[in-house]
């Protein structure tokens, strides 16, 4: 078990459960980790991620959708493979980001995005509307991208159709 554990994402995710004697086997640290509401991965991040870029995207969702934060190591991590989450098939990253944006705090994933490097990357024409700045009369916010992050911190729980609808709404 430990071995298993050790090769999964995030210490979070490498708790096992024992249903016959109904205890918690955490050999990396996870249950520390959900209690101080961290995500963090199991080992060396860079490592984990090359494994999988899939894991960076997993790690925003987690990130965002439990309230948490992300260490710091995870984080810088993120932020130096990011361009290696253009090699995921189309299907797995639409996947991962309609969890983001459908979840309770899609503006918290977005920015995550943003600041991970991942935005630039996966949605290039999201992330080119910083600065593109609006009419002030009707969007006294400022720029396009702040305006997009508004209506996503203000969107309801969302289904698939409305979220993207609401991150693609300016693309253009």
């Amino acid at each position: 078990p430990e071995l298993d554990v050790k090769r999964r994402d995030f210490t979070i995710n490498g708790m096992l459960y024992n249903p016959e004697t109904q205890e918690i086997l955490d050999y990396v640290g996870g249950t520390e980790d959900l209690q101080r509401g961290i995500v963090k991965t199991i080992g060396n991040p860079e490592e984990r991620f090359a494994e999988d870029y899939l894991r960076m995207l997993r790690a925003v969702r987690f990130t965002a959708r439990l309230g948490f934060k992300m260490a710091d190591s995870t984080f810088e991590a993120i932020r130096k493979l990011a361009p290696g989450a253009a090699k995921l098939s189309a299907e797995r990253i639409q996947q991962e980001l309609t969890l983001i944006f459908t979840g309770p705090a899609p503006n918290r994933g977005f920015d995550l995005l943003d600041t991970t490097g991942l935005l630039e990357v996966l949605l290039p024409e999201v992330y080119a509307m910083h600065g593109v700045k609006q009419p002030p009369q009707f969007h006294p916010e400022g720029d396009v991208y702040e305006h997009t992050r508004l209506m996503l911190k203000s969107m309801p729980l969302a289904d698939e159709l409305l979220a993207w609808s609401v991150v693609l709404h300016d693309v253009a």
